[in-house]
């Protein structure tokens, strides 16, 4: 059976009146998604100068928030929605999963009530496609009934073997899909993995160099990946669909070092941006996942030298051609990208 929806009705409205799927997605900044509880008080005092800091804000109401403080986080995010203009900034929630006593009540009351203002809703601990479907089925119904008229995306988020197992037909469920994130904590309890750390490398999961000539001497130990063939699967589907991959959560806010490291690998893999859940991280991830510099100049100098994508030249030694030429595009599109929203970078990079 094809859980696809054939090319003439995939992007028809799933309600009568509600809008039309987007073609493509919007094109977006999105570094860092930013998690911030909304029944905090603290943090909607600072929303106001929040927001023009970061590309996305996300007001989260699935895990870190008490069970007895759900409906107050719905509430703060719908109060959040009303009373600021985000502008740039994409206004995200990461409802609770499909399966809680809450994700319903996400649903039915944040859409009508922050709707319009609301770009993304992350769905977590997605299986397989069926829970995409059945949240565009219900967006759409909401969108109609009361009339709002953009669409509102799905962000999923990959947690569990089975998501991961199906990761290809959950990029494919829906043109209301946005992208995916990476889900450490959760998928590696949902694989039985012994760590209890939120993302990044695990020091007993090493490759050990081979002995020398003093058998006693200590062997040098190369901490490896956890997550590598996770995040390679990941944007492989997304991008094979045309949607955007994201590294998930850090979770120690102490190692800065180690955050920067995880983030930049899950860049040059191909991811466009990382959680930040803590604001020592944004930092983190306005550096990691702009294109650095020099970089940037030496790309623009591939572009200028071969015009219209076709040929080999040599620049600075290195051969440079058809591919390479992509390559450069991807580097100085994001750039362009950065600077309408960075003045700083934009001065930087001379654009």
């Amino acid at each position: 059976m094809n859980a696809i929806r054939t090319p003439a009705r995939h992007f028809a409205p799933l309600a009568i009146g509600a809008p039309e799927p987007y073609r493509a997605l919007p094109v977006r900044l999105e570094r860092m998604i930013h998690f911030v509880p909304p029944h905090n008080e603290k943090i909607q005092a600072k929303l106001g100068d929040m927001i023009s800091k970061v590309d996305v804000i996300l007001g989260n109401l699935e895990d870190a928030i008490p069970a007895g403080d759900k409906e107050a986080a719905r509430q703060g995010f719908i109060k959040m929605a009303r009373e600021h203009d985000y502008g740039q900034t994409g206004l995200w929630t990461r409802i609770n999963c499909l399966n809680s006593p809450w994700g319903l009540d996400d649903i039915l009351e944040v859409v009508p009530a922050a709707g319009e203002k609301l770009d993304v809703i992350m769905l977590p601990k997605v299986e397989g496609p069926w829970d995409i479907h059945y949240l565009d089925q219900l967006l759409a119904q909401l969108e109609a009934k009361h009339k709002i008229t953009k669409p509102i995306l799905i962000h999923a988020i990959l947690e569990t073997a089975e998501g991961v197992k199906n990761v290809e037909a959950i990029a494919a469920a829906s043109p209301r899909m946005h992208g995916m994130s990476l889900g450490p904590a959760d998928l590696a309890a949902s694989r039985g993995m012994k760590t209890t750390r939120v993302g990044g490398g695990h020091p007993d999961y090493a490759v050990l160099a081979d002995p020398g000539a003093d058998e006693n001497a200590v062997r040098a130990a190369y901490q490896q990946d956890l997550w590598h063939y996770t995040i390679g699967k990941m944007v492989d589907a997304c991008l094979a669909y045309g949607l955007k991959p994201f590294y998930g959560p850090f979770g120690d806010f102490g190692d800065l070092a180690a955050c920067e490291s995880q983030f930049r690998n899950a860049f040059l893999q191909g991811c466009l941006g990382a959680w930040s859940l803590h604001p020592t991280q944004i930092d983190i991830a306005k550096r990691v996942f702009s294109p650095d510099e020099k970089e940037a100049a030496f790309a623009k100098r591939i572009l200028e030298a071969m015009p219209d994508g076709t040929g080999a030249v040599m620049i600075d030694g290195k051969m440079q051609d058809d591919a390479t030429w992509k390559q450069a595009k991807v580097i100085v599109d994001l750039a362009k990208l950065v600077a309408s929203k960075d003045p700083d970078r934009a001065a930087a990079y001379g654009l």
